[in-house]
């Protein structure tokens, strides 16, 4: 890699690091092609990105991020996860390394709040911005079918006494 393409990778990761809400560091070793590709692929699909940079790199992109607390964290074989979803990379990072130990989570930051590995765990188990989003909808829905259902009784309760005489009146 050239001097041209070590700026434009920094400035790539800088930009990147000041548009996302997590980053998450990792350690991995001797995961194959196949491992690290499937890893990208899963996060992918939870709209997040993983990527093996050198840390000298990846420190002069932390540069005036507000993940600059992660600079120790770069220390051997890292790569580095990231999403604009506050658990979405941790999530699938999480995931990968309980079923590889050939992944290990080092740390992580959620805006400039430092995490350590439990810290990452624990943000994993937090249910993602989409779940957030359906608990909070089905919340909102559910005062306004319990409205709509007493709202409707008192009419169906008529309804029923005005059928009942009408049945009556026919009867006789």
């Amino acid at each position: 890699m050239d001097r041209v393409e070590k700026r434009e990778l920094v400035s790539s990761l800088h930009q990147t690091f000041e548009n996302v809400n997590l980053v998450v560091v990792t350690h991995q070793h001797g995961l194959t092609v196949s491992q690290v590709s499937a890893l990208r692929r899963a996060m992918r699909d939870q709209g997040a990105q993983y990527k093996v940079a050198k840390n000298r790199l990846a420190r002069l992109a932390l540069d005036g991020t507000k993940f600059e607390g992660l600079k120790p964290m770069l220390e051997g074989p890292t790569a580095l996860g990231w999403s604009e979803d506050p658990v979405a990379a941790a999530k699938v990072l999480v995931d990968f390394a309980k079923k590889s130990d050939k992944l290990t989570i080092v740390g992580g930051a959620f805006g400039e709040t430092a995490l350590d590995a439990k810290g990452v765990e624990a943000l994993a188990n937090m249910p993602s911005l989409d779940e957030s989003r359906a608990n909070l909808v089905g919340l909102l829905q559910t005062p306004a079918q319990r409205i709509v259902t007493i709202l409707q009784q008192p009419a169906s309760q008529l309804a029923r006494v005005l059928k009942a005489h009408a049945d009556k009146d026919e009867a006789a």
